[in-house]
């Protein structure tokens, strides 16, 4: 099986923040001249003592507004639904999921099969329990996924880590006996990776100690690690730089076209990659900013550059497929496409059945999926067929088929979730092959949409560029400009913003008469790696431009006014409302920043930030440094100015983007007399909270400081 691997998951985007449950140059703060450098010290008595009475001051006020209570709840109810669709993984003759609700807050890893997948209220069997596990370990534990050795999957390498951070413990499980492993695979807590070579030997990167990690805190090194041998000991197979981002090891082990594919990935975007052939590591002739991918007799290659080879080129954005052997061995691919982009299309993922490739298309930011079935012969002309399935509005597909199972009963099967912003999820079984879609689950309607719409609208930003945007009306709402607006960006790291259906969005904002905004601007995916490319490094502030504009729009458009428009954006979209809010503080009446890059002086010494230079640049880089103090936010902020209200959301346990950038900004602006709300979550890592509770929490938070700025129920 085959599936799209982006270097988003080894660093920021990876966990593209979750969308909410709910240019002046002043100074150059380098080390010497920062006073909140004491800020960064994650856990100092000092800085704890600094949030806990932030904490302490924005509590106050805003669980005294009216509701906040009441609303935490519903969120929390909503977040704890025993009707949501829980989300599985296949393993062999099992789907496992995890599961969260108000008696087990942490989660139960579970399985039960497709059969009573089906059913309304399917039987699970529990396989572990994170609640029970940390009460017993006195541990805050919180699940970080599991890697399974097919085709029993006896053996799991199960990562839990502490409060939420990137970092976890690793740890060999039996998945019979429901226990971990006497004397099995384990591993100290550190962003490691591991995968299985075969029932006794896994590849692992992880930190082996000094030297051992990059800058930006991913394993550099890789070993081959044999069961019942001292870590310590394990064979090194690879070694990359300290200025890569880090190093990972892929096994496929399906009968017959086993292969091991390491990826040293050099930025966020560059990479080489390696096959293992005859005891050597045999580097893939490709682009440095194209992934490869094989699946069975085929190569995958997917650009995010031109590219010419085979007497052709292939423009930027394109899936193109050829032949591996010749690939590996440096001879004629034979190149076909299979997806090419236009004006409107890119391609958002592909996933593999046992015969055909499925790929999920953005045309329009509104999802369609398109199969793709390969001659007899590897250099025969592929057959493309669309996949009938609902739109226009947000398709994700997923397939069952377990290449290491000789007879797979499920080998053409998928399963596709459908949403939109008004339209809640529903979980669909397909046949690649054919044949209709058959319902599995279906959530239920959170808040009643009934009267609502959606409208798809443009905005143009300063260079020209046309920048679409989404609008949610709320029953009986029209264009009078006093519409409370919240306005949610992102634009980064090629993530599209899609439309999705939102339980707290939707009771706690469009029921009481705020209209939803969600802006597709450069930066993002949405419109393919030339969308993305146009706002990166020294282009950035494209991004910011387009934010903006849709801003400028929606006040044009009479939709709201800056009195009633509030911004909310999390993690590369908290770097986006800081700049803009510094910029721009004419247009907004309130902003909402979560997890936020603010410091760009200062932002790749801190925790994963050395990884994301690709994307912004390298503040120690002259040139660079005089595009990113144009916007950086801590370094820009000014006082007496008329500044929008603002909120700054983070987690202490965040070892991703690190807190201090929310810490120095809300403390800077303090001191030049600002009045900036502070809430920092002890745990909960890069998403700000570790289970249902601390989610409800922070979304009431967040709804109640926007509903206090921005205007009661209309």
């Amino acid at each position: 099986m085959i599936f799209r691997r982006r270097l988003l998951a080894a660093s920021l985007a990876a966990t593209c923040p979750a969308l909410p449950l709910t240019v002046f140059a002043t100074m150059n703060a380098t080390a010497d001249q920062d006073p909140y450098l004491w800020l960064e010290d994650v856990t100092g008595e000092r800085a704890l003592a600094w949030v806990r009475e932030r904490n302490a001051e924005t509590r106050k006020v805003l669980e005294a507004e009216p509701g906040f209570a009441a609303n935490r709840d519903r969120i929390r109810a909503i977040l704890d639904s025993k009707e949501k669709i829980p989300a599985v993984n296949r393993r062999g003759d099992w789907l496992y999921n995890l599961w969260q609700d108000e008696r087990q807050p942490r989660g139960l890893w579970r399985r039960t099969t497709l059969d009573e997948f089906r059913k309304s209220e399917p039987a699970w069997e529990t396989v572990l329990d994170l609640d029970a596990l940390g009460r017993a370990e006195g541990e805050n534990w919180v699940w970080a996924g599991a890697t399974a050795f097919g085709p029993d999957y006896r053996r799991a390498l199960v990562s839990l880590s502490r409060g939420g951070a990137d970092a976890s413990v690793v740890r060999e499980f039996d998945l019979v006996d429901k226990r971990f492993v006497d004397g099995g695979f384990a591993l100290p807590e550190a962003k490691s990776s591991v995968d299985w070579l075969d029932a006794d030997t896994v590849y692992v990167g992880t930190d082996f100690g000094p030297g051992s990690m990059t800058d930006a805190g991913y394993p550099r090194i890789v070993k081959r690690w044999r069961r019942g041998q001292p870590l310590a000991q394990a064979e090194t197979v690879f070694e990359g730089e300290t200025a890569d981002v880090g190093v990972w090891i892929s096994v496929d082990r399906e009968p017959g076209f086993e292969r091991t594919v390491l990826t040293r990935a050099l930025d966020f975007y560059r990479s080489l990659q390696f096959l293992w052939q005859s005891g050597r590591w045999v580097p893939l002739a490709k682009p440095e900013d194209a992934s490869v991918s094989f699946w069975r007799r085929h190569v995958l290659v997917e650009l995010r550059s031109d590219w010419a080879t085979g007497g052709r080129s292939w423009p930027r954005g394109s899936l193109i497929v050829g032949d591996a052997e010749a690939f590996v061995a440096g001879g004629d691919a034979r190149w076909q496409a299979l997806f090419t982009p236009t004006a409107t299309r890119s391609l958002a993922g592909f996933t593999s059945t046992a015969s055909r490739l499925v790929l999920n298309v953005l045309d329009n930011v509104a999802s369609r999926l398109e199969t793709w079935q390969p001659g007899a012969a590897v250099a025969d002309a592929w057959t493309q067929r669309d996949l009938p399935a609902p739109h226009p509005g947000t398709l994700s597909v997923q397939a069952l088929h377990d290449p290491l199972l000789k007879a797979d009963t499920l080998a053409e099967h998928l399963l596709v979730s459908y949403t939109d912003f008004l339209t809640p999820d529903s979980l669909m079984l397909a046949d690649a092959a054919g044949g209709e879609m058959a319902t599995l689950k279906s959530r239920p309607r959170y808040f009643d949409g009934e009267g609502m719409r959606v409208e798809q609208r443009f905005a143009t930003s300063r260079d020209g560029t046309r920048v679409p945007y989404f609008v949610v009306w709320p029953k009986g709402a029209t264009a009078n400009g006093r519409n409370p607006t919240l306005l949610y960006g992102y634009g980064g790291f090629e993530v599209s913003m899609q439309p999705f259906y939102s339980g707290s969005i939707g009771s706690s904002w469009l029921a009481r008469g705020g209209i939803f905004v969600l802006a597709n601007i450069r930066g993002g995916g949405e419109f393919g790696p030339a969308w993305h490319q146009a706002a990166v490094k020294r282009h950035k502030q494209k991004s910011y431009d387009d934010f903006a504009a849709v801003a400028e729009d929606l006040i044009a458009a009479k939709i709201t006014s800056p009195t009633h428009l509030g911004i909310e954006g999390g993690s590369n979209g908290g770097l986006l409302v800081g700049a803009v809010m510094v910029q721009r503080p004419e247009l907004f009446g309130a902003v909402v920043c979560q997890v936020p890059l603010l410091d760009m002086r200062r932002y790749h010494l801190l925790l994963a930030g050395a990884s994301w230079m690709a994307e912004y640049g390298n503040p120690d880089d002259a040139g660079d440094w005089a595009v990113l103090k144009t916007y950086s936010p801590y370094q820009n902020v000014r006082p007496g100015v008329k500044m929008p209200a603002v909120l700054f959301i983070t987690s202490t346990r965040d070892d991703r983007v690190h807190p201090g950038h929310a810490r120095k900004m809300a403390a800077r602006m303090r001191e030049m007399g600002y009045a900036p709300m502070y809430y920092e979550n002890i745990e909960g890592g890069h998403g700000g909270a570790a289970d249902n509770a601390q989610r409800a929490d922070m979304a009431a938070l967040e709804y109640a400081f926007l509903w206090r700025t921005l205007g009661r129920d209309a």
